[in-house]
């Protein structure tokens, strides 16, 4: 049987319209803030990551291309990515 992980206690302060979002969140799903916060937070991390691997895997083509075109189109893509340009 697999071993639950132990919730740990963590305290946090949200600006007001955020806290707002997450009263309204939690209302329409029946849920509690604290759920709605969790999955915010997981889904975040979630995005994060696969940013992450986007990044590694037009880093991996742009090596990979011989095409100067499709070069220029990884290289613009990864700019955005890195500097929001």
């Amino acid at each position: 049987m697999p071993r639950l992980e132990r919730p740990v206690r963590q305290s946090i302060s949200l600006p007001n319209r955020i806290a707002k979002h997450v009263h309204t969140i939690a209302k329409a799903r029946k849920t509690s803030a604290n759920r709605v916060v969790i999955d915010l937070i997981e889904a975040g991390i979630q995005a994060k990551e696969a940013e992450k691997q986007r990044f590694f895997s037009l880093a991996n083509q742009l090596t990979e291309s011989d095409d100067p075109t499709e070069r220029q189109r990884i290289k613009e893509e990864l700019a955005r990515m890195t500097f929001g340009a």
